[in-house]
Parts: C-alpha cells; sequence; structure tokens
C-alpha cells in the first residue's frame, strides 16, 4: 500500500470553499480512516439530506440596507463568541492529524469560536484544556458506571470546561456498513483517553442482539438528566433533538440549551434532515432556551438558514475535520473563516446587519 501524503504546508488556491478540503483530506486519511470520518448509516440517505435540505431553501434577497457597524458576534451562556458557528464533538481525531484536537482547538481559538470536545477524544480533556483560551464545552455519553459519569463531570468542571452537551440520541450504534467494508478498527496508539478505567459492561447471552443486552438495560433515560442536572452548575446542553415533543420534555427537565441533531446520520438512517425538523422544534421551544443545530452545514448560506428557522448558532463536524486532515490547524482555522466570510457576505446581501436581524423573513417564501 503507497504512502499516505503529509498534511499541507500551505493552503493551494484550489481550497475556496469547504467543500474543497474533502478531497485533500481524502487522499490524506487510509480507506478505514476514511470510512469512520465520512461515512453515515446504513445508506446514508439522512446524511445526504441533511445536505441536500438546505439547498432547497431559498433565501430572500434585499437591498439599500443600513450595514454600518454590521458584525457576527453573540453572546451564548455567557461565553462572547465572535461567530456563531461551533466546532462539534467528534472522536478520535489524532486518526486524521496527529496533533488531533489540539489542532482543532486552537483554530477555534484563533477564530474566536468554541468547540465540544468529545467524550471519546484522543487527548485527555485536561491536556485540551489547557492547549488553548477558547471557550470548550464537554460532550457527554452518560455511561453505564454512572459513578465514572460522575467523574468526567467532575474532571471537565476541574478543567475549566463551560457547558456540558449530552448526547441521548446514540444509545447503540448505528449500521455503519461503509466502516465494515472498510474493516474500520482503532489502530495502536488510538484510543478515548477519557473512558480509561471504565469497566466494560457483562457480556450479553448470545442470543441477544440489542434488547436484553446490558448497553440497553442501562442506557439513559429522562431520569438521569435530573440526576446530571443535581450534580453541576454548568449549564447542560441535549444534543439529539429533533422532535418537538422532545424539546418540550426536555425543557421541563431543567435543561440550558437544546442542539437539533441527527448525530450526521450517523445513526439511524432515513431521520429527517435537521435543518427540515427545525422549525417545529423551534416552535415548541419558543425562545426559553439557546437552540443550536447541526448536519449538513457546509457554506455560510446554511448558517444563516439555520438562523432565520430558529438556531441560535451551528455547529459542524465533517468539514473541520477535512481541514485538520488536510492541513492540521490551519485547515481548521480556514474552514472557520471561509463560513465565517461566507456568513458576513450573505447576510450583507440579505440586509441583516447582526444576527439578532436574521428572522424567518431571511427565508423566501415566493
Amino acid at each position: 500500500m503507497s504512502e499516505l501524503p503529509p498534511p499541507l504546508q500551505r493552503i493551494p488556491p484550489a481550497i475556496a470553499a469547504v467543500e474543497d478540503y474533502r478531497p485533500f483530506a481524502r487522499e490524506r486519511l487510509g480507506e478505514a480512516a476514511w470510512a469512520y470520518f465520512d461515512g453515515a448509516a446504513a445508506d446514508e440517505t439522512t446524511a445526504a439530506d441533511n445536505r441536500a435540505a438546505f439547498g432547497r431553501l431559498r433565501l430572500a434577497g434585499r437591498v439599500l440596507a443600513d450595514l454600518a457597524g454590521g458584525d457576527t458576534a453573540l453572546t451564548l451562556f455567557g461565553q462572547h463568541l465572535a461567530h456563531p458557528v461551533v466546532l462539534a464533538p467528534v472522536a478520535y481525531q489524532t486518526l486524521a492529524h496527529p496533533d488531533g484536537e489540539r489542532a482543532s482547538v486552537l483554530a477555534a481559538a484563533a477564530l474566536g469560536g468554541a468547540m465540544v470536545v468529545s467524550t471519546q477524544a484522543s487527548l485527555s480533556l485536561e491536556e485540551i484544556a489547557a492547549a488553548t483560551p477558547a471557550p470548550l464545552w464537554f460532550q457527554l455519553y452518560i455511561q453505564a458506571d454512572r459513578m465514572f459519569t460522575r467523574s468526567l463531570v467532575e474532571r471537565a468542571e476541574a478543567a475549566g470546561y463551560r457547558a456540558l452537551v449530552v448526547t441521548v440520541d446514540a444509545p447503540v450504534n448505528g449500521v455503519r456498513n461503509r466502516e465494515q467494508r472498510a474493516g474500520f478498527a482503532l489502530p495502536p496508539g488510538v484510543e478515548a483517553v477519557n473512558l480509561r478505567g471504565l469497566r466494560a459492561p457483562p457480556a450479553a447471552d448470545g442470543d441477544r442482539i440489542a434488547f436484553g443486552t446490558p448497553l440497553l438495560e442501562q442506557a439513559p433515560t429522562w431520569r438521569d438528566l435530573d440526576w446530571l442536572r443535581s450534580l453541576t452548575r454548568l449549564p447542560i446542553l441535549v444534543k439529539g433533538i429533533l422532535c418537538a415533543d422532545d424539546a418540550a420534555r426536555a425543557i421541563e427537565h431543567g435543561v440550558d440549551g437544546l442542539i437539533v441533531s441527527n448525530h450526521g446520520g450517523r445513526t439511524l438512517d432515513t431521520l429527517p434532515a435537521t435543518i427540515d425538523a427545525l422549525p417545529a422544534v423551534a416552535a415548541a421551544v419558543a425562545g426559553r432556551v439557546p437552540l443550536l443545530l447541526d448536519g449538513g452545514i457546509r457554506r455560510g448560506t446554511d448558517v444563516l438558514k439555520a438562523l432565520a428557522l430558529g438556531a441560535s448558532a451551528v455547529l459542524i463536524g465533517r468539514p473541520y475535520v477535512y481541514g485538520l486532515a488536510a492541513a492540521g490547524a490551519t485547515g481548521v482555522a480556514h474552514v472557520l473563516q471561509i463560513l465565517r466570510t461566507e456568513l458576513e457576505l450573505a447576510m450583507a446581501l440579505t440586509g441583516r446587519r447582526r444576527l439578532a436581524d436574521v428572522d424567518a423573513t431571511a427565508i423566501w417564501r415566493g
């Protein structure tokens, strides 16, 4: 097998848009790692529709607006951000680049943004926090061992993380056919270091598939949100909301924010695109807590459309991993810069000076 090319030392002119990073990343990742980062569940219908759904929406251009003093700044959970694009939790980033999560947080800091660090990060949450002044949030999978989960929360608090993002839409993994075909397995030296010491659950009975296995018997429920709320004063966001009823119920359980997400299409295939699910969730939330969205963001116009339909900010996953694999911290920073530039231009051309000016009238209704 031929040796993979090294990360780019400079960004070529051919990379003008976020999606331009994809082939450069593909060249620098082996078949298995590419299947892991780029792939999704089953036929990958939801992953494709996340992107296609943005293309079905049209923006309403406006002219002669007063744009003096415009910017993309916002305050979220008491944290000032220069723009509304947050780096989503992505596991095992040293698979993509030797600097892994360290490169990503440096890029977030350089662009005045925030990052959500995965429970399954390939560097310790303390090491990642020490590498950056950027606001960091910790993504939490509630483990079957609740005391181990509690220790993760305590470590995140001690390291200075400013919010907890609880992923609730993956009690089991999706059917990852592309990973299966590529024979994906973590290579030596890459692991979820923050889960060291976690006891493996008992083995399932031989005739069990999912139901009746320890994984689902001990899966988190709404009661665990109440328990988590009792452990910490950090803001708690729930990630994986697609249904208005679930959004309302999460608020009843005291969460501070919601993320409309279908896990990038990596869990249950044929779920709706997140931008299609957003309006109903936004209506149910009715401004009571901040609402964020991930899934399919590739352009600044996508960011604007999400804000117009009720999101306060968005998260990106695959786009910054493409930048990371291609060019390390420089690539991630460039991805963020491209999206921020495109967002500012889209705001100007729709007559929006600040994020607070973006509302549903930015969407063309005919």
